[in-house]
């Protein structure tokens, strides 16, 4: 296994796109902490974000995992990068040629995702950890560390959308078709959902409970957006009467749907490649 990651980190190495990207997605993670000096001032409303309460323990784990999951895009043209410079530099010929099977390639690649997705995970701990003890109310133990299921859910989406961005690489070949057809994916889920909501479930919860199946909703399930937690939304609901009520909980099966499709995606990036005439 450090053998074929050596060789992959070797090729991210000398590639200057993939470094300025990599870079970039962790500078922005970083630059979280700049919300906290953002202040709004409209009329006779002054606030700061970070007096909402975005960076308290245990709601930083939530807030910082759901914002950063946005940056993943950065990462995602990294790995569709390196699988369609393979073809167009003829380095996956060669690597066949000399010696690395198609299942050693496969997992060469898959070892690089899950690696990314856990480098990413534990610098947003760290920035999340940081951050938390210099703003947050609550700074017990008990509470710094609860809702680290966060962190977990965070290292599976990634893992998942990377593993699906390897398949959309080995399956386009070219790296802008791959994010162009990673585009039109989201569409169909999301006409297909529209069709199962208004045409077929009207009125009922199936269409949802359908939905948590496809990749990219089952992935994005995992981290739901956060800002609807905060006291000044909660604040704002009541004041018009209405009770707001959502699930914010990471469960077990959600994080077994993504587990499901990253043990596809990884076979059918295999299976193509296996099946296809290089």
């Amino acid at each position: 296994m450090l053998r074929l990651l050596n060789i992959e980190f070797s090729k991210l190495r000398y590639s200057r796109s993939s470094k300025i990207l990599i870079i970039t997605y962790f500078t922005l993670i970083t630059f979280t902490a700049l919300m906290a000096s953002i202040e709004f001032n409209i009329g006779h409303i002054h606030f700061r974000l970070a007096d909402q309460g975005i960076f308290n323990f245990p709601f930083i784990w939530h807030f910082n995992s759901y914002i950063a999951s946005l940056l993943k895009l950065f990462l995602a043209i990294v790995i569709v990068t390196m699988i369609s410079n393979e073809y167009s530099n003829r380095t996956l010929k060669q690597n066949l040629i000399d010696g690395l099977s198609k299942k050693e390639f496969i997992l060469s690649k898959f070892l690089t995702v899950v690696v990314l997705a856990l480098i990413s995970t534990l610098f947003l701990f760290i920035v999340s950890l940081i951050l938390g003890l210099s703003f947050s109310d609550y700074t017990e133990m008990s509470i710094i560390f609860s809702d680290l299921d966060y962190m977990l859910a965070y290292f599976i989406k990634l893992t998942g959308f990377f593993s699906f961005c390897l398949f959309l690489g080995v399956f386009v070949r070219k790296s802008a078709f791959s994010l162009g057809f990673l585009f039109i994916w989201w569409l169909i889920e999301n006409i297909v959902y529209g069709i199962l909501k208004w045409k077929f479930f009207r009125g009922s919860g199936k269409a949802d409970s359908l939905a948590q199946f496809f990749p990219l909703e089952s992935m994005s399930n995992l981290v739901k957006e956060p800002f609807s937690r905060l006291n000044a939304f909660q604040s704002a609901a009541t004041q018009l009467g209405s009770e707001f009520q959502k699930d914010y909980a990471i469960h077990w099966y959600q994080l077994l749907i993504v587990i499901a499709w990253i043990a596809i995606f990884v076979y059918l990036s295999y299976a193509l490649l296996k099946k296809r005439d290089l």
